[in-house]
């Protein structure tokens, strides 16, 4: 009889039933094996997996020697299917020299690599430069084989990596010995394998016409102060270099703008031709070349473009690193000496980044009181790291005295301007010289707009009961008076951008302690004593009460200053774009609201095409949504100026005017008129 499971007696144990019996064979047989179980479950099998999080699996997939500081999963592999991943722990050397012979007698892109790999982390091992060459070396070969079917694919990691090592390999073998300089010299250089036979151009390495010295990896440097770091992707050893008119070179049109402590972004490239020679022999010869950014974008390598990599926002933030135009803002607003330390060559006050590009729109970008144009670094660096910006412009920066008249600041940005445009196209064969863009900050604002405007003899009516002709003066004096109160806009002036400027003035100009400052600004001997002797010798003649000192610029943007009065009254000319961009604070009411500084309504004009209101402070310049808005207007006036180029249109011939003496000549053909709208 079958008995159902569930009535059959729970069976238990025989020592629970107080019964002993001795195991047999098949009992201890079956104990074992249930052991054997038991342990089974609980450790890893020979070969399986086990799961990462998320975040090491990403990890994992980036390892490399400049992530986490161990060899990439495809250079190990290289280690451990020959079965020398100890020995390249014990003899890195002995490993490396093994690893090339076969590649001489036929390996393959991947054992290239992984010989470019494993030469630098012997480098930082051995701390020898030999091997940070060679790593270079085998990184450029890996990358622009003979053979393209041996290259590295876009979509391997090794790929970006590859370019790495050639770039860190480059600086590494070139630093010099307390780290501070990347010093490019031709001549022998050893190699683990051999020597490398370096030739440089005889010239030496220049730019513009100036040499090209102290050469700094950019990538060394942390950046501070700016929002973006913009590091351009490519070939080669991206370098800041320092300039030197050393030599008998003549400098490249509108090179004589530059400031002498500008540090230009380059790219080092180490030629091997072919790719491969670094495999054939013991004696290897290469070349060095050297590209500034803006020259040279893209190289031919192996029969196709690859471009150049830079470090731009670096090479700024460099510049300005402890710069002399730092000290220049206050000293500029209180001392009538123009030219601080380390800016003389800068006569005219006008700034260039880069030698002048013909076809490029000039972006002439103007500070505020008390300021610098490194005031607009910010700005600097979202334009020239914008493609679409940077093929149609050219950024300059004007430098002046902010504590100097309104008028005659005005009058020396129009000098510069005028004298730099002749200079550079002195037959009007560039349209784009001739579609200027000035963009001023405060101050600057009103230094902008005296480049835009018809005055007439309203200056001038404001402030003196006599005409100009009768006012008693020697030659020098009336000179000074007439560029300071009598303008015409600037034929190649096609657009003025307002920037928190106090067209009706600044409500903190008119408090007693700004009064009080601008009792102590210092103004240049030509200025201050030629005006006060004026005031004396035409006492009678005066509308105002100029005996109580000599203006400034304190005193010509107080709210009610006649002369601030009647620029407020007159109109950019017609045909010159006029775009505003007004900060104010807070979230109140725009109408009734300031930046701190100026109101609104001292910021706010009418007739502009655009007026945007950015939420900041006076500094405004650096914020991003004044950057987008400025980017936006750039944008627009460049689209603007390729469909008047575009088109068929008969140019009005004049002649540059004379030299000191921009403002009263009558510019033959006046302002070209624009359609549309900002």
């Amino acid at each position: 009889m079958i008995v159902p499971a569930e009535s059959r007696p729970a069976l238990r144990p025989a020592r629970a039933l107080g019964m002993t019996r001795r195991a047999g064979p098949v009992s201890r047989v079956r104990a074992t094996l249930a052991a054997l179980g038991v342990l089974a479950a609980a450790c890893a099998t020979p070969v399986g997996v086990h799961r990462l999080s998320p975040l090491q699996a990403e990890r994992a997939l980036e390892s490399n020697l400049f992530d986490d500081g161990k060899l990439s999963p495809e250079t190990l592999q290289q280690l451990l299917r020959r079965g020398l991943y100890g020995k390249f722990q014990t003899d890195p050397a002995e490993t490396l020299a093994l690893l090339r012979e076969e590649e001489i007698q036929g390996g393959d892109e991947d054992l290239l690599f992984a010989l470019a790999e494993l030469s630098f982390e012997n480098g930082l091992r051995a701390r020898d430069r030999r091997y940070f060459l060679a790593s270079a070396l085998y990184a450029y070969a890996a990358l622009f084989p003979k053979q393209s079917l041996r290259s590295l694919s876009p979509i391997d990691p090794r790929y970006r990596l590859a370019f790495d090592l050639y770039e860190r390999g480059l600086v590494r073998t070139f630093l010099s010995q307390d780290g501070s300089a990347v010093v490019l010299e031709s001549g022998s250089l050893a190699l683990p394998f051999g020597t490398l036979e370096l030739a440089t151009p005889p010239e030496g390495f220049r730019w513009a016409g100036y040499r090209l010295e102290r050469f700094a990896s950019g990538a060394d440097f942390e950046v501070r102060g700016l929002r973006n770091r913009y590091r351009i992707p490519g070939i080669g050893a991206p370098l800041l270099a320092a300039l030197s008119k050393g030599g008998s070179a003549e400098l490249a049109p509108g090179a004589a703008y530059i400031p002498p402590g500008l540090r230009i972004p380059v790219s080092a490239l180490l030629r091997l031709d072919p790719p491969d020679s670094i495999l054939k022999g013991s004696v290897i010869h290469g070349a060095l070349e050297v590209y500034a950014r803006g020259d040279v974008e893209q190289v031919p390598l192996s029969g196709r473009e690859v471009p150049l990599a830079f470090e731009p926002t670096a090479a700024l933030a460099y510049t300005l690193e402890g710069a002399a135009i730092w000290r220049f803002e206050l000293s500029g607003f209180f001392s009538g000496i123009f030219r601080p330390e380390g800016l003389q060559p800068l006569e005219s006050g006008l700034i260039t980044l880069e030698p002048y590009r013909h076809g490029k729109i000039p972006v002439v970008l103007v500070h505020g009181t008390a300021s610098s144009p490194a005031r607009w670094a910010e700005l600097v660096n979202e334009l020239e790291n914008d493609p679409r910006i940077s093929a149609h412009y050219q950024i300059w920066l004007f430098l002046y005295n902010t504590g100097n008249p309104v008028g005659y600041s005005g009058s020396l940005l129009r000098k510069a301007l005028s004298d730099a445009v002749c200079a550079l196209d002195p037959n009007r064969e560039d349209p784009a010289l001739e579609d200027m863009v000035v963009i001023g900050h405060s101050q600057g604002g009103l230094l902008a707009k005296l480049t835009a405007i018809d005055s007439g003899t309203r200056f001038w009516d404001a402030i003196v009961k006599i005409p100009f002709d009768q006012v008693e003066a020697d030659p020098e004096t009336r000179e000074l008076l007439r560029s300071s109160f009598f303008f015409t806009p600037l034929p190649f002036v096609k657009r003025v951008v307002f920037v928190a400027t106090p067209h009706r003035g600044s409500y903190l100009a008119g408090f007693g302690i700004a009064r009080l400052i601008s009792k102590f600004v210092k103004l240049p001997a030509e200025v201050g004593g030629r005006l006060i002797d004026v005031a004396r010798q035409n006492q009678a003649a005066l509308a105002v009460d100029a005996l109580s000192g000599p203006p400034t610029s304190i005193t010509n943007m107080t709210p009610g200053n006649p002369y601030l009065h009647v620029l407020s009254e007159i109109p950019v000319s017609e045909g010159i774009g006029v775009n505003s961009i007004i900060a104010v604070k807070g979230e109140g009411p725009v109408e009734r609201g300031s930046d701190g500084v100026v109101e609104y309504t001292s910021a706010h004009i009418e007739g502009v095409e655009s007026e945007k209101i950015v939420r900041s402070g006076h500094s405004t310049q650096s914020e991003p949504e004044t950057i987008e808005e400025i980017r936006r207007i750039l944008l627009r006036h460049a689209a603007q100026f390729e469909s008047v180029r575009s088109s068929p249109q008969i140019r009005s011939e004049r002649e540059c005017p004379a030299r000191g003496n921009t403002n009263s000549v009558s510019w033959e053909g006046g302002v070209t008129a624009r359609a549309g709208s900002g």
